[in-house]
């Protein structure tokens, strides 16, 4: 008998999928539980995913909304071929830090006030994690069981950032740094994941209007690393 397969059952199932990763990492996590979180037969979670890697699979593409959806006829979505999970990673990580209003101001000459540029480089900056939010915490994560996915995320991803934001603050000359560039570097990016991604996961979470957080970071952080005197 073939296995119950439907297209609004899949948009549920890839965000109960990821929020499950989310809580207990891809090894403790079974398909079972996916399916009993979802209040279906574990038959019903494969007649979407071949296996627990699809799920994760589909989890990192489309849990943020990013990719469209498959149809029904593209259903079950197959399991990754070795080394898909860590290219599909690493080419949605080039194509977003490329776009990066950071990338931009690196490889040319800075154009308006200094602060300017820089608040918006941070806003920017935290407006792109939080559009990834859930593959980032999902990738964040799992990656620690899975070598591929780590290699790509705590290289590629986190150390590249740190050193595209380490030029960046060390060619704007007029920049006040508190510390070595790396270490500022660090700060500002570990500052705008933490608002972005992680905190939407705190048990302990308090309100927070989520619209004034962008300007918020960027008014914080941008006052902090410019000269004295500078209007911001």
């Amino acid at each position: 008998m073939p296995r119950t397969r439907s297209a609004d059952m899949f948009p549920r199932l890839v965000s109960v999928a990821a929020e499950t990763f989310i809580a207990h990492g891809f090894h403790r996590t079974q398909m079972q539980d996916v399916a009993d979180a979802l209040g279906v037969a574990k038959g019903t979670v494969y007649g979407h995913v071949e296996n627990k890697d699809a799920l994760l699979g589909a989890a990192l593409r489309y849990a943020d909304g990013v990719e469209p959806l498959p149809g029904p006829e593209e259903l079950p979505v197959r399991a990754p071929a070795e080394g898909e999970l860590a290219a599909l990673v690493a080419e949605r990580l080039g194509c977003e830090i490329g776009r990066l209003r950071l990338v931009e101001a690196v490889s040319a000459r800075r154009r308006g006030p200094l602060a300017a540029e820089l608040s918006e480089i941070i806003t920017n900056l935290y407006e792109t994690l939080a559009r990834h939010r859930v593959s980032i915490k999902l990738v964040d994560r799992c990656a620690s069981e899975l070598p591929e996915l780590a290699e790509v995320w705590f290289g590629q991803g986190r150390s590249g950032l740190v050193v595209v934001l380490t030029e960046y603050l060390q060619r704007r000359k007029a920049l006040r740094l508190p510390g070595p560039a790396p270490l500022v570097a660090r700060t500002i990016l570990e500052t705008c994941v933490l608002w972005a991604v992680h905190l939407h996961w705190d048990p302990a979470r308090q309100p927070v209007d989520s619209a004034a957080v962008p300007a918020t970071l960027a008014g914080l952080l941008t006052r902090g690393l410019l000269p004295e005197g500078t209007s911001t």
